[in-house]
């Protein structure tokens, strides 16, 4: 498989490259021009399309015959960056690819996700904060996730809990909806949330699903294991 990595250079980025030099891809990324260099490490291994993710013709370019797109929703500044990036992949995207994205707990997929009053009060101050200093747009995420829904395209968009470093512990657990026990411990690890990313292409069953996810080691993923396994 061809596969394009939107935002390439970035840690999560990074992590998606190797998972899927690590499966046989051939792989182009997209990063913004001074953030190039991140990417030395891969230099003689993957194409380098530089380019801000929603610049629309390099994103054009980039996922010209891309059986799989992996895209993060960055919120950067205050220009729509996240649907921007959102919309290039949508509009230009080879016909049936499959079409990863990224994106935190905090983006809804339907009225049954559960999010408590605090975890809608950080959202609420982070998001007001980040916006007075013009650093970042969280609710712009919710905008790429409703055009995201709606385009009728082969789409995943696969929403993190909280992200540590470390070695990767494996697949993560996921859940249709925020506030399914399993996911309590709220943690994944980076490393991990990037190869969730990138097995979700070739699973068919994540087609038009938004799964939320945690670290499969995390003590409420052991504890839903646990629970299944005495069902059993």
């Amino acid at each position: 498989m061809k596969v394009c990595v939107i935002g390439a250079s970035g840690k999560l980025g990074r992590y998606m490259v190797r998972h899927a030099l690590d499966r046989g891809y051939e792989v182009v990324g997209v990063c913004r021009e001074r953030s190039v260099p991140k990417l030395a490490d891969f230099a003689d291994r993957i194409t380098v399309v530089p380019g801000d993710t929603d610049d629309r013709e390099a994103v054009r370019r980039a996922v010209a015959g891309c059986g799989g797109v992996l895209t993060v929703l960055a919120p950067w500044g205050v220009r729509q960056y996240s649907s921007g990036t959102a919309q290039a992949v949508l509009d230009h995207a080879e016909p049936g690819a499959r079409l990863v994205f990224s994106c935190g707990w905090h983006v809804p997929r339907d009225d049954r996700d559960r999010y408590t009053r605090l975890f809608r009060a950080t959202v609420r101050v982070t998001a007001w904060l980040a916006r007075l200093v013009r650093a970042v747009e969280i609710d712009d995420q919710l905008e790429a996730a409703r055009r995201i829904y709606a385009s009728g395209l082969r789409w995943t968009l696969v929403r993190g809990s909280d992200l540590e470093e470390g070695e990767s512990r494996g697949l993560p657990v996921w859940s249709r909806h925020v506030g399914d026990p399993v996911l309590a411990s709220n943690r994944t690890r980076r490393v991990d949330f990037a190869l969730f990313m990138v097995e979700a292409l070739t699973d068919d069953a994540l087609v038009g699903e938004a799964p939320a996810i945690v670290g499969r080691d995390t003590p409420s993923a052991l504890a839903h294991a646990g629970e299944a396994g005495g069902r059993a």
